[in-house]
């Protein structure tokens, strides 16, 4: 029987041409690994399930840009010697954009927004916290000493302010609970911290009962958090993402967890002679007017805050 081979072409053309579609679209929509770093309660996992508010809005993200994801915890320097390098087809979640960071990595428009930070001391070191009116001030003591932790950043104003500290530094390359832990055993004065990170350890460690937040007036702004790539990752799966982060809830915003608006520097915070209000002097009329009209900076016990 003989074959006529022309009949055949067309046949195995078309199946040529599907083939090469379908590799073609496999090879641009790469899955990508999405790196994590432990940050209770933006990113954490328990029993083998990721929790956290950012960790599953990244999820919802990359789901409704239509994107395979690999999701994987990663510390902090693995992730940013990753995208340093351009490591292929790597993302990562909840950054602030700083400018040594823009130089290794994209950076997707803002999916959250943080609040302000918080001071915390131990409740044995209240009223030498209380001494100092303004956040300068406090920095500016050198009997005090600031924990800090090593490798992350407070935001750019807060680590310019912190670098010029005349503190004593105690720096530690531990997570949040860790040096919250440290504080409450008397090895640092005070620390600064993310509103959300005493939020969620107030209410799992018996510890938080021995510390006390105060709010300053003056503590720079929370800032907004991005989604990063690689370099090498396409535009176009940058512009899905962008996409995704304003359709889907959560988009940054006061309904996102946002902090108040931010007050003028000094606004409710000096006296009729342009001196700084002492913290502690608020009369009880002025806290029923609620934590936006108080004057200073405000210490509340832990079991009080909000």
């Amino acid at each position: 029987m003989t074959i006529r081979t022309p009949r055949l072409k067309p046949a195995l053309l078309a199946l040529f041409a599907g083939m090469s579609c379908s590799m073609a679209a496999a090879q641009t929509m790469p899955t990508i690994t999405v790196a994590w770093r432990l940050k209770p309660p933006y990113h954490y996992a328990e029993n083998g399930e990721l929790k956290g508010l950012l960790l599953l809005r990244a999820q919802a993200i990359f789901t409704e840009a239509g994107i395979a994801t690999r999701f994987v915890n990663e510390p902090q320097r693995r992730i940013w010697n990753n995208l340093s390098h351009g490591e292929p087809n790597y993302c990562s979640v909840s950054w602030y954009r700083l400018p040594e960071r823009e130089a290794v990595a994209q950076f997707s428009q803002p999916f959250h927004m943080d609040q302000t930070h918080i001071v915390l001391t131990a409740a044995r070191n209240l009223d030498e916290i209380k001494a100092h009116a303004t956040l300068p001030e406090l920095l500016a003591n050198k009997e005090l000493t600031l924990g800090v932790i090593d490798g992350v950043s407070y935001g750019p104003e807060l680590d310019g302010m912190m670098a010029r500290s005349a503190n004593q530094i105690m720096r530690r390359t531990v997570d949040t609970p860790s040096m919250l832990r440290m504080l409450a055993a008397g090895r640092a004065t005070y620390v600064i911290v993310d509103r959300a990170d005493w939020t969620f350890f107030k209410e799992r460690d018996p510890l938080a009962q021995t510390l006390v937040m105060l709010e300053y007036p003056d503590m720079p702004a929370g800032l907004p958090r991005h989604i990063v790539c690689s370099t090498n990752v396409p535009e176009g799966l940058m512009e899905k993402l962008n996409r995704a982060i304003a359709s889907t809830p959560g988009t940054p915003g006061p309904s996102s967890g946002a902090g108040a608006p931010r007050r003028g520097r000094g606004e409710g915070f000096r006296n009729g002679q342009g001196r700084p209000v002492p913290p502690w002097r608020t009369s009880a009329a002025e806290r029923q007017r609620g934590k936006e009209q108080r004057a200073g900076c405000r210490a509340q016990p832990a079991t009080q805050v909000d």
